[in-house]
């Protein structure tokens, strides 16, 4: 099998042969004299790899950089976000899938880590000045440790009920079949790894297991190379977060120049930019004239300074936006990148109300719309975070109308009602490898259909709870048997008004508290009960700041002292 960390500008490359034993030894060449190092490994095709704990690929299941699957005996390593590429037909060279070796057919609870990667990278250093030379590299078995699936194992033979949560390999599966859920024949369905469990079940997600793996390069000239990398639920930042809309107009809460902002705020929502009228698609962004621009900016900047996120979000319940036609498309990015670039916003918010999203009857698949409005969005979006790359942040703010409602009514399937429903949800998983948070409206919205197949009325702990789990659960997407799959907990924040005037359905700190003790403690649960513990849940959200200091900082300096006290 070859491994190769490749860099287009350099034409150089060479391999060498390799064995095996109790570690992996390949031969590397590291060259060095154009743009970047670069490794080629070679290893024996007979490479066998512990597959016990590896999940076999399926064609609904979301798959990220660096997930493992197995597939005919053979592991595959996902190189992006891909879903329904089959590994066998999709693992070739720039396609979505490396294989990196044969099922060995053992039981060991150990997994061997292959590395491939392109050197220096900000996980690794180079200990001196390295020639071209030819290296032996030895790779240390990985072990994983940990998890957050609060969901009962799997055992073979067990009486399971459709929609039931188990846990199996590292991973957690619902139940699709009950009575082949329920075979005591493991061999064939046991989730994950029987030879035909996606006739039973459906993988939901990983239950968060954390992995560590060290590998060191020594070099036949005495310089070496050492890296250690480690993966797990939560981000460099700071974990628990506080994102808050600032808005750029006094709707009675009155004006607060960003200086001012609470740094119990993590992140600052500039509302909003909106459509000018000059062009289809064109935004624009104007300081109201209560501000001075020069204060403005270097407010900016000194939050920005401080290790805050200023973003700029569009939108807002007067802001309608459309991308019909690829012009509009166009007209938005380049507008946006005007924007962006004028006031150094570290990212974008998609607070899309009204009517801008709404889908053409007819289109019925979330992961491959059609509706041009959809289609155009999602395109916009990602010319920006390809534009910037990934530091830029990318969050949404949508209304419970055109999420969690998807469960119950589905704008492209249903007959006779709103088209707008569930009418995020296709921007959503689209972008779901680059949305750093979503941050719906628990607020201003009519009952709400959870998965106990019950209505949630908002203002209180159950409204919240049952929201939540919906987006970290999944759904069934109405009037069709697609599954939306959940989003990681870090990608997901509690919206909620700061006080009484910001919003319908205010939620009194105590009740709010009550609801993330549920929700990521399992603790003082009532009517609703979460599918499992969301303990890495990134946080809250509200509208607004400006609202909040009207009200003495309440939200923030409680949620804030509640959130420090979860780290």
């Amino acid at each position: 099998m070859t491994v190769i960390a490749n860099n287009n500008r350099c034409g150089n490359r060479a391999g060498g042969s390799g064995s095996t034993s109790n570690f992996n030894t390949f031969m590397v060449r590291l060259v060095q004299g154009c743009t970047g190092i670069f490794i080629w490994a070679l290893m024996s095709n007979a490479y066998a790899v512990n597959c016990s704990s590896i999940p076999q690929w399926s064609n609904i299941a979301v798959y990220t950089q660096g997930n493992n699957v197995q597939r005919n005996h053979t592991v595959y390593r996902a190189n992006w976000w891909n879903q329904n590429a089959d590994p066998v037909t999709h693992s070739g060279q720039w396609q979505e899938w490396t294989s990196i070796g044969v099922c060995d057919g053992t039981t060991s609870s150990s997994s061997s880590s292959v590395v491939s990667s392109s050197l220096p990278s900000s996980s690794s250093s180079l200990s001196s000045s390295v020639a071209s030379s030819v290296v032996s590299s030895s790779v240390m078995n990985s072990s994983s440790v940990g998890g957050s699936c609060a969901s009962p194992s799997y055992s073979a033979g067990t009486s399971y009920t459709a929609n039931q949560l188990v846990q199996n390999a590292g991973s957690e599966y619902r139940c699709t079949i009950a009575g082949w859920c329920s075979s005591s024949a493991a061999w064939a369905y046991a989730p994950g790894t029987g030879a035909h469990w996606q006739m039973a079940w459906e993988l939901v997600r990983s239950c968060g297991v954390t992995s560590s793996s060290s590998s060191v390069v020594s070099s036949s000239i005495g310089s070496s190379i050492n890296s250690s990398s480690s993966s797990s639920g939560n981000s460099d930042d700071d974990y628990r977060i506080i994102s808050g809309y600032w808005h750029n107009f006094d709707n009675g809460s009155g004006v607060i120049p960003i200086s001012q902002v609470s740094d119990a705020f993590d992140a600052i929502n500039v509302s909003f930019a909106e459509p000018t009228g000059a062009a289809p698609g064109m935004i624009g962004f104007v300081l109201d004239p209560a501000f001075n621009e020069q204060e403005f900016r270097a407010g900016i900047q000194a939050k920005q300074a401080a290790g805050k996120k200023v973003i700029i979000s569009i939108g807002g319940a007067n802001g309608q936006v459309q991308l019909p036609t690829l012009a509009a498309r166009n007209n938005f990015v380049n507008s946006m990148i005007t924007i962006i670039d004028e006031y150094g916003f570290d990212g974008l918010d998609v607070d899309f109300e009204g009517h801008s999203l709404f889908l053409n009857e007819g289109d019925t698949d979330f992961r491959n719309p059609t509706t041009p409005v959809i289609v155009n969005l999602i395109g916009a979006l990602r010319d920006l975070t390809d534009h910037y790359g990934e530091d830029f942040m990318l969050t949404m703010a949508p209304e419970t109308f055109f999420v969690q409602l998807g469960y119950s009514f589905y704008g492209g399937t249903c007959l006779g009602c709103d088209r707008r429903a569930g009418a995020y949800l296709p921007v959503i998983h689209a972008m779901r490898d680059q949305l750093d948070w979503l941050q719906v409206q628990n607020y201003n919205s009519g009952p709400i259909t959870g998965l106990d197949n019950q209505y949630h009325t908002m203002g209180v702990a159950d409204f919240h709870i049952a929201m939540i789990d919906m987006l970290l659960t999944g759904f069934t997407i109405a009037g069709t048997n697609d599954f939306f799959p959940p989003l990681r907990q870090d990608q997901v924040l509690l919206g909620l008004p700061a006080n009484n005037n910001a919003g319908g359905g205010f939620t009194s700190v105590s009740q709010v508290h009550s609801a993330l003790n549920c929700l990521i403690k399992l603790q003082g649960c009532t009517t609703y009960q979460p599918h499992n513990a969301w303990t890495d849940l990134r946080g809250v959200m509200t509208w607004s700041i400006n609202w909040d200091k009207f009200n003495n900082f309440e939200f923030s300096t409680n949620h804030r002292q509640y959130l420090d006290s979860l780290q």
